[in-house]
């Protein structure tokens, strides 16, 4: 068993609220966990208006399974937000 977790730094130059930021937030996490089934949060920088932290997590029968689900999660995010994406930090447990 392999833990894969995936951490992204997102920056949303447009959001000027909290209420604007987590509205974005909800809609992004309600549809990787739907699409996905991982678990997913956000995990810094609640109270920064443009800057989104959000980590993935997931757990694989082997490393490439893990790699596999977080390059399609990664995917996923560059295409369905305009946020950019900033920073990718990768672990497997």
């Amino acid at each position: 068993m392999t833990v894969a977790v995936l951490t992204l730094r997102l920056r949303a130059p447009w959001v000027h609220s909290l209420k604007e930021k987590r509205m974005e937030l909800r809609s992004l996490l309600a549809k990787l966990r739907n699409k996905f089934n991982v678990s997913v949060a956000e995990t810094d920088e609640q109270d920064t208006h443009q800057l989104l932290v959000i980590s993935a997590a997931a757990v694989a029968t082997d490393s490439a399974q893990a790699d596999s689900i977080l390059d399609h999660v990664l995917a996923f995010v560059e295409a369905n937000t305009e946020a950019e994406v900033v920073a990718v930090e990768r672990e497997l447990l």
